[in-house]
């Protein structure tokens, strides 16, 4: 099997594949037609298809499946190139920031031993970027994509309503 990081020359052949595809004049009739809302479901059903490679636990699959979900990063950050909205490099880069923000205890002065630190430090971390933003006190539902199939919202939500100290007793 490969080298764990992909080369660049891989990655960037995957997008002068992409835009190929999209290209107006010689491009995929198929590929063109597509748009961020068409592609949704793809995404979800490519996710799906990722979770049960995982549960499965087997690296073939789940580096196909993986590839199948990148595919839908890489097309739906095209469609944004060619619409003139954001570029891969919009997506990589504030992934890669957003990282480094979070990881203060990696990357800064911050310290964190245990998970259970690490997750009150992004806490943290997550209401002062809120704060900074201007949106203020949220409702803890506030971010559980109301997209999410109902028993995983509800899961969610549960999730959000003990990390705020409900008992359901």
């Amino acid at each position: 099997m490969a080298d764990a990081a992909a080369s660049p020359s891989t990655f960037d052949r995957l997008l002068e594949t992409m835009r190929r595809l999209r290209d107006p004049e010689t491009g995929c009739p198929w590929d063109l037609e597509q748009t961020h809302a068409s592609l949704r479901d793809p995404l979800l059903q490519e996710t799906y298809e990722a979770l049960d490679a995982l549960t499965e636990g087997e690296p073939a699959a789940l580096v196909e499946e993986l590839g199948d979900v990148l595919l839908q990063v890489v097309f739906n950050a095209q469609i944004g190139a060619d619409e003139g909205t954001f570029t891969i490099d919009d997506v990589v880069g504030q992934l890669d920031a957003k990282l480094v923000r979070r990881h203060p205890h990696v990357f800064g002065e911050e310290t964190a031993r245990t998970a259970e630190e690490v997750k009150g430090l992004w806490e943290r971390l997550k209401a002062a970027e809120r704060s900074s933003k201007g949106e203020g006190e949220r409702s803890m539902l506030a971010g559980v994509p109301t997209a999410m199939p109902a028993l995983a919202y509800a899961q969610a939500v549960l999730a959000r309503a003990r990390r705020a100290g409900f008992d359901w007793d």
